[in-house]
């Protein structure tokens, strides 16, 4: 299933504007003066578990005939292309570390 394109600007504009936030001194600081990974991650994830409980609503307001069926689509696509991205990440550092435990100290 391909994510439409107005749902990964979304994502990316949410996690430029984390970035941003936390830069300009909302989070904790890291040693390169940016925000924390630690904080970057845990903003992330926030982010997920809020698109999957607004997709859960809307999905049980569409079921009930309260709720548009193409807002109970957009969340449920909106959740899932935040799912992906984290599992994305999560695949990511997964890698990078056991690169660094295949290094020779």
């Amino acid at each position: 299933m391909t994510v439409p394109t107005s749902v990964a600007m979304n994502a990316y504009a949410t996690a430029a504007r984390q970035v941003a936030q936390g830069a300009a001194g909302d989070a904790a600081p890291s040693a390169g003066g940016g925000p924390a990974f630690g904080d970057l991650l845990r903003g992330v994830v926030d982010n997920m578990a809020t698109a999957g409980v607004n997709a859960q609503e809307q999905a049980v307001s569409a079921i009930g005939g309260k709720g548009d069926v193409v807002d109970m689509v957009t969340a449920i696509s909106e959740a899932e292309a935040t799912l992906q991205t984290v599992v994305a990440v999560r695949d990511n550092v997964i890698t990078a570390y056991q690169e660094i435990l295949k290094m020779p100290i």
